[in-house]
């Protein structure tokens, strides 16, 4: 329920980046990209989520969440998170630009040939695995907890295991966009961020060896568990 708060309530900051990076790359449609902000991530997670909800209450489940949950996520949502995002939205469209630190051209320069360890798929691969490496002995333990409902007690050690996490994440894309600039390739926005994006993809594809251990008897059982599992 904190992590719901927390997410709520940095509405505020994700309106002001999002509306500030929308400012220096010259948008005009300032109320699409608000909206957007709002309404798209959140709104894919909460679709998924009503899916997951509706297949466990046809079953019958004890883990499907009750109607009156989904309301007050409802109103957490419209109620606080999105007028948040229109304030921190209107703040940052009356800041000034960012000033890039060196000018660009308007005409794009071809990009020189990239070595062959350059390519995106394989950046992916290589960038995904040492984070995921770092985490996933402790990913056992938290499925454990999810899915088996066994206890989960050392939160210290979790909490070294994520700064970890989020320290090699770091270094690794530091690392693979330095080596895009040096070949000249500027398109490192997305690819900077599928480098260490692409642990999701481990972890997920560990879910697939860990669900060997649980006690599946029915098709629902499969939809829930990697639905959840890919959200």
């Amino acid at each position: 329920m904190a992590q719901l708060l927390l997410y709520v309530m940095m509405g505020c900051v994700s309106g002001y980046i999002s509306a500030r990076l929308y400012k220096t790359f010259k948008g005009k449609s300032w109320q699409k990209a608000t909206v957007f902000t709002a309404l798209g991530f959140p709104g894919i997670c909460f679709t998924l989520f009503c899916l997951m909800n509706v297949m466990a209450l046809t079953q019958q489940s004890s883990d499907a969440v009750p109607f009156t949950t989904m309301v007050i996520l409802i109103l957490l949502w419209f109620g606080i998170s999105t007028p948040l995002v229109f304030f921190g939205a209107y703040f940052g469209f009356k800041q000034e630009a960012i000033e890039f630190p060196v000018n660009t051209s308007s005409i794009p320069r071809q990009i020189p040939d990239q070595p062959w360890f350059m390519h995106p798929v394989l950046t992916m691969l290589i960038g995904g695995v040492l984070p995921f490496g770092a985490c996933f002995v402790e990913l056992y333990f938290i499925l454990g907890s999810v899915w088996m409902d066994q206890y989960y007690y050392v939160f210290g050690f979790l909490l070294l295991v994520f700064i970890v996490l989020v320290v090699t994440c770091a270094e690794i894309t530091v690392l693979f966009c330095y080596f895009h600039l040096c070949g000249e390739n500027y398109h490192w926005w997305w690819r900077t961020f599928c480098t260490s994006g692409s642990t999701a993809i481990y972890v997920f594809f560990y879910s697939f060896i860990y669900f060997k251990q649980l006690e599946a008897n029915s098709f629902s059982t499969y939809m829930l568990y990697f639905g959840y599992m890919a959200l």
